[in-house]
């Protein structure tokens, strides 16, 4: 039989020290052991309180903040959750050191990228919402916008620069804030004024920090960029071409311009090229006073030199948009009135209608012209005058970069230049008429030399894709051999330069002739009728390797066509009274001889512009439609060179036979309107 192991029971008592010397006030001495044993340690560690895990409860109401938002306020910890008492036992010391180290302390947990994004649209709302309702009483929120767009997120980043721009458009006055000078720092003023200027001040130096902020983003942007920090640089530059068309007479708006200029000179066409482009050709078409245009171009035109005129084209056409045509006309003076005056010679006035006014009214009159002075220029309306010089002084630059593009021989910036020239040619001071003719010359001679070279390789290499190279290269040609000559008689229009065109020694023979000899190139071009925004359909025979990609921006502003641009030279040639009959009868023979191989609406319009040269130069050349006189001997060369030794009286035009059974009704009833006016001349 196995005996049962006693319980070992838990001595409460501290044990008998054996040290006798030992003093009674230490845990060793007899006193304290006296003490010790009338102690009851579990009854003791029973009524301890226990520690509660739960959490509690907030038993308090909600409160409404004054900004209209109802929260609730947690209540604050039980001191119940302390440190156990220090009197415990060794066990339970050893238990707690663990839980008073560094793991005690909890870390704060991640907030997901997505509940930041919606708190931060919130937070963005709410500002928002109090500075468009009362900017004055809540400056401060233009500061915490600025500290939200500082955050790494890229999302929330451009959700606050959105967000400024729609309050600043909100926000910015119809005027231009200027800065307190020490007079009026120093100057006593009225509570409300001293508000209102410290209100202006504030906005102006939180725009500043705005713009700054837009052109740093805006150049983050490049070919080796993540596309977030692409992202945030499109955003950017949305914003800046959007505050400049909104806001365009508020402060710092150099620094707006600067942002789209610098995008402008970047390799990389993109969408925001565009944005930025389109942006300059609405300001230009909408300023007023020229003080808008002449910042753009001033630093267009700075760009483009520091590039050395390796620009896109499209930027040369957003000059066409400038308003210098409409503008810059000969107009009465707006500081007289060219009708009889009442007054004297010497300006004074009789003396029976010399109104009498006392020293006060005289006085209050003198004050209400300086305060009538002070509102016209707090209202920005400039002059007549101011207008005209602004303008003078943007044309000029204008005239600068087209000159130094010419001047450098740029091949694809010469139809721009040309364009720009041939709308802008009345307003041509006369000292640069020699120079621009040379100019235009040497451009006509590069021209034809290269549709020689061209033909040269077409005849000696019978592969394919050369004779489609020189197709293309031909086309080319055309256009800026047009503009050259419609360019060269525009200076002559819309002046009164006709006069003293004889003492000017303008010769436009060379034009007129070089015209005459690409009359039958230019009939024989598939696109003449053709913009550059008309639709083509794509080449099957050509390689996709080699098919030109459309450009998302158009080459050219100027959207005549090869057509409408031929029409318009001729007319210059032949519209004029005082022209020889061997020339109009060179041109007229010539006409009727391309009028076959031209599309319809072509023949229909040289039909119409012969039917006006008849009518002003009808009797010099009415032989040609007769088969029995001639005042011309042997044959009439059509592709010679000069006009006046084609020989063009020693023909007789039997074109109209054939054109009278064109398949066109209108093409016909051209012909016989011709024929008509012969008739009538007889």
């Amino acid at each position: 039989m196995t005996v049962a192991r006693a319980h070992k029971r838990r001595r409460l008592s501290p044990p008998e020290s054996s040290d006798r010397h030992s003093s009674p006030e230490t845990p060793n001495g007899n006193g304290y052991l006296a003490q010790a044993a009338r102690w009851n340690l579990e009854q003791e560690y029973e009524q301890r309180p226990r520690k509660q895990k739960k959490g509690t409860e907030s038993t308090r109401l909600p409160i409404k903040t004054a900004e209209g938002r109802i929260e609730r306020i947690a209540s604050p910890l039980s001191d119940q959750e302390s440190e156990e008492d220090v009197s415990s036992g060794s066990d339970n010391e050893e238990q707690s050191e663990p839980e008073e180290g560094p793991t005690i302390e909890e870390q704060p947990a991640e907030v997901p990228i997505r509940q930041q994004i919606i708190e931060a649209k919130e937070e963005l709302a709410r500002i928002g919402t109090l500075l468009s309702e009362d900017p004055e009483e809540h400056i401060g929120g233009f500061k915490t916008l600025a500290e939200i767009t500082t955050s790494t997120n890229p999302t929330i980043k451009r959700l606050a620069l959105a967000t400024q721009l729609a309050v600043y458009k909100d926000v910015i006055p119809g005027y231009r804030i200027r800065p307190l000078g020490e007079v009026d720092k120093v100057e006593k003023v009225s509570k409300d004024v001293r508000k209102l200027r410290s209100f202006e001040q504030a906005l102006v130096r939180n725009y500043q920090n705005y713009v700054k902020e837009l052109a740093k983003c805006a150049k983050a942007s490049s070919d080796n960029s993540s596309e977030a920090t692409a992202a945030v640089a499109s955003v950017a530059i949305s914003c800046a071409c959007t505050l400049l068309l909104a806001a365009p007479h508020f402060n710092f708006r150099g620094d707006l311009i600067k942002i789209l200029v610098d995008k402008l000179g970047a390799k990389r066409r993109d969408g925001d090229f565009s944005k930025c482009l389109s942006t300059f050709e609405k300001l230009f078409r909408e300023d007023d006073d020229g003080e808008l245009s002449l910042d753009g171009v001033t630093q267009l035109t700075k760009m483009m030199k520091a590039h050395s005129y390796r620009i896109d084209e499209s930027l040369l056409n957003s000059f066409l948009h400038l308003r210098l045509l409409s503008e810059l006309t000969s107009r009465g003076s707006q500081n007289r009135i060219d009708r009889p005056s009442e007054n004297p010679a010497n300006g004074k006035k009789p003396k029976s209608k010399k109104e009498f006014r006392t020293k006060k009214q005289r006085k209050l009159l003198k004050e209400r012209k300086s305060v009538e002075k002070e509102f016209k220029e707090a209202d920005a309306i400039a002059s007549h005058a101011e207008r005209e010089r602004l303008q003078s002084e943007t044309l000029k630059m204008v005239f600068v970069t087209y000159f130094r593009i010419l001047k450098a021989r740029i091949p694809n910036l010469t139809g721009a230049v040309l364009e720009g020239l041939a709308k802008y040619a009345h307003l041509i001071n006369q000292d640069f008429f020699g120079d621009l003719l040379e100019a235009l010359k040497d451009i006509l001679i590069i021209s034809a030399s290269d549709t020689d070279s061209n033909d040269l390789t077409t005849i000696t290499i019978s592969d394919d894709e050369a004779t489609k190279d020189h197709a293309s290269n031909q086309k080319d040609s055309l256009r800026p051999s047009l503009l050259a000559t419609t360019t060269a008689f525009a200076l002559l229009e819309g002046q009164d330069i006709a006069r003293s065109a004889s003492s000017l020694h303008l010769d436009l023979t060379f034009f007129t002739r070089h015209l005459y000899k690409s009359l039958h190139s230019f009939s024989l071009n598939p696109d003449i009728e053709l913009s550059a925004k008309s639709p083509r359909l794509p080449d099957s025979h050509q390689n996709n390797a080699r098919r030109p990609q459309s450009p998302t921006i158009d080459n050219r502003v100027n959207l005549k066509t090869p057509s409408v641009l031929l029409l318009r030279a001729l007319s210059s040639i032949l519209l004029p009274r005082s022209v020889p009959p061997l020339r109009v009868a060179a041109f007229v023979r010539q006409l009727y001889i391309i009028s076959l191989q031209l599309p319809e609406k072509s023949a229909q319009a040289v039909l119409g512009l012969l039917h006006q040269v008849l009518k002003l130069h009808g009797r010099k050349v009415a032989a040609l439609w007769s088969t029995e006189e001639r005042k011309g001997d042997g044959v009439f060369d059509a592709l010679r060179s000069d006009v006046e030794g084609s020989n063009p009286f020693a023909s007789t035009i039997w074109e109209g036979e054939l054109l009278r059974c064109h398949y066109v009704p209108a093409v016909r009833e051209g012909v016989k309107g011709v024929e008509r006016v012969i008739k009538d001349i007889r």
